[in-house]
C-alpha cells in the first residue's frame, strides 16, 4: 500500500512537472512569467558571482604594469639621459565608404520655445523588446502599419538574441519599408529638438538606472520639447506614454551610448534631413567630430564619465577605420573602469557593443579578444551574445584554434541565424549552416 502511495505521489510529481513546463510555452502564460524568470536567475548569478566584481585587463595594460614594476625595482645608473615622452596626436583615417550625402548648410531659423508632435502608436515592449517596440513607435507615425512583433521578427534572431543595434534598426527601416533611416552620434539637445521642431521624431540610445537593477541601456522615442520646463516629452515603451524626461538627465546619460540617434523619415524628405544634420550630413565628418568632443571630453570628466568618453572614442575611432587608436583608447577606458566604484560599474557594456573586439582583432591582440569575451559572459553569467562569440572564433581561428572557432560561430549562428557575419565565417571554413 505504501509502495502504491510513493509512485502515484512521484507520478503526480511527474505530471505536475509536464504540465508546468507545457503551461509555461504557451505564449501568453511565457511572456508573463518570462521576465520574472529571468530577474530571479540574475538575483540568483549575482549573489553567487557578482558582475561588479569582474574586471577585463587588457594584455597591454597588464605587460605595462609588469614593465613598472621591475622599472621600479632597477636602481637607475649613475649617469642618464631624460627623456621626454611626446604622444603623438592620433591620426583620424577612413576606411569605409561613406554614405552619399549632398553639401548641406544648417538653417540658422530659431526654434520655436515648445513643439509637440502627435500621432505615435505607443506600445509597452515585450521582454527585451525595447529596440524593436521603440522602431515600431517612430515607425507608427509615418502611418507604418505593424508593431514590435514585425520588427523584432528581422531585429531578433530569437529569444536568446537580447540586444539590437542601431544599425540593425536602420537596415529594417531601409529594407523592409518604403522609409528611409540614418544613424548619426554626437547628438546634443539642439539636434532633437531641431528634428522635433522640423516634423521628425528622435530615436536615441542612452543608458538607464533603474531604481531595483544596475546600469542598462534603453531606447527612447522623442516627440517634444519645452524650454519652459526643460523637458522633452518620449515614448517610453518601458514606463508610460507622453513620459516627461529633463534634459539634464537626456545629456547624463546620452553620453552612454555616444550620442547616437536615428531619424527615420520618408524619400521625399531626405534633403530637408540633410539640410537639418548639417555637417554631420556626411558620416566621415560626423564620425571625426564625435571622436574630437569625446577626446575633449577625456580631459574634462571622471569617473563613470570618464569611462565613456574613452569608450567613445574608441568606437568613433573603429568606426573610422583607425583601429590602433582605437585600442588605445579602450585601453584606458577599461583602466578607469577598474577604478570605478563596484556599485556604480556599468557591467553590462559589452551586451550592447562590440567595439574593443574590432580594436583589439585588427590590431592582432587575439588573446585580448577571447580574454574580454570570456570575462563579458563570465560577468553576465550566461553564454548568449552571438557577437562575443563570433569575435572570440575569429581570434581563436587567428591564432590556429579551429575547433574552437568553429565552436564559436555556430554557437553564433545558433543564437541568432540572421546574424550573417558568423554565418560568412563558417561557409569559408566549408562548415554547414543550417
Amino acid at each position: 500500500m505504501a509502495k502504491r502511495l510513493i509512485g502515484l505521489s512521484i507520478a503526480g510529481l511527474v505530471l505536475l512537472c509536464l504540465a508546468s513546463i507545457l503551461l509555461y510555452n504557451v505564449p501568453p502564460i511565457h511572456e508573463r512569467l518570462s521576465p520574472r524568470l529571468a530577474s530571479l536567475r540574475v538575483q540568483v548569478r549575482r549573489m553567487i558571482n557578482p558582475p561588479e566584481q569582474v574586471v577585463f585587463v587588457p594584455q597591454e595594460q597588464l605587460n605595462s604594469i609588469v614593465q613598472s614594476t621591475l622599472q621600479a625595482m632597477t636602481p637607475p645608473p649613475d649617469t642618464a639621459a631624460t627623456i621626454t615622452a611626446t604622444a603623438t596626436p592620433t591620426k583620424l583615417s577612413a576606411t569605409s565608404t561613406p554614405e552619399p550625402s549632398p553639401t548641406v548648410t544648417s538653417s540658422p531659423t530659431p526654434l520655436p520655445d515648445q513643439f509637440l508632435l502627435t500621432g505615435i502608436e505607443h506600445e509597452y515592449q515585450s521582454f527585451n523588446n525595447c529596440g524593436p517596440a521603440n522602431l515600431s513607435m517612430t515607425l507608427s507615425f509615418w502611418d507604418w502599419v505593424g508593431d514590435q512583433r514585425d520588427t523584432a521578427a528581422f531585429l531578433r534572431g530569437g529569444e536568446y538574441d537580447k540586444n539590437v543595434m542601431p544599425a540593425e534598426m536602420a537596415a529594417y527601416v531601409n529594407e523592409k519599408s518604403d522609409l528611409n533611416a540614418i544613424v548619426r552620434v554626437g547628438g546634443d539637445l539642439e539636434t532633437i529638438k531641431k528634428f522635433i521642431a522640423a516634423g521628425f521624431p528622435v530615436l536615441i540610445e542612452k543608458g538607464y538606472d533603474p531604481p531595483d537593477d544596475d546600469w542598462m541601456g534603453h531606447y527612447l522615442t522623442f516627440n517634444g520639447y519645452d524650454d519652459n520646463l526643460s523637458q522633452f516629452t518620449t515614448q517610453d515603451s518601458l514606463i508610460l506614454p507622453d513620459f516627461p524626461v529633463p534634459y539634464e538627465k537626456v545629456q547624463a546619460r546620452w553620453r552612454d551610448f555616444n550620442n547616437t540617434y536615428i531619424i527615420v523619415y520618408p524619400t521625399d524628405r531626405q534633403a530637408e534631413v540633410m539640410s537639418l544634420l548639417g555637417s554631420d550630413a556626411d558620416q566621415i565628418a560626423n564620425l571625426q567630430a564625435a571622436a574630437q568632443r569625446a577626446r575633449e571630453e577625456t580631459n574634462s570628466l571622471s569617473g563613470r564619465e570618464l569611462y565613456f568618453a574613452w569608450f567613445n572614442l574608441g568606437s568613433n575611432l573603429v568606426a573610422l577605420g583607425d583601429y590602433a587608436g582605437a585600442a588605445d583608447a579602450y585601453d584606458n577606458a577599461f583602466a578607469v573602469y577598474a577604478a570605478i566604484p563596484a556599485d556604480e560599474r556599468p557591467w553590462r557594456v559589452m551586451w550592447y557593443q562590440d567595439g574593443p573586439y574590432a580594436a583589439y582583432y585588427h590590431t592582432g591582440r587575439f588573446q585580448d579578444v577571447i580574454e574580454l569575451a570570456n570575462t563579458t559572459f563570465f560577468a553576465l553569467g550566461e553564454y548568449t551574445l552571438e557577437e562575443s562569440f563570433y569575435w572570440r572564433g575569429r581570434a581563436n581561428l587567428a591564432l590556429g584554434d579551429l575547433n574552437g572557432a568553429t565552436f564559436d560561430l555556430k554557437k553564433a549562428v545558433e543564437l541568432n541565424p540572421q546574424f550573417t557575419p558568423a554565418r560568412e565565417e563558417l561557409e569559408q571554413l566549408g562548415e554547414e549552416t543550417s
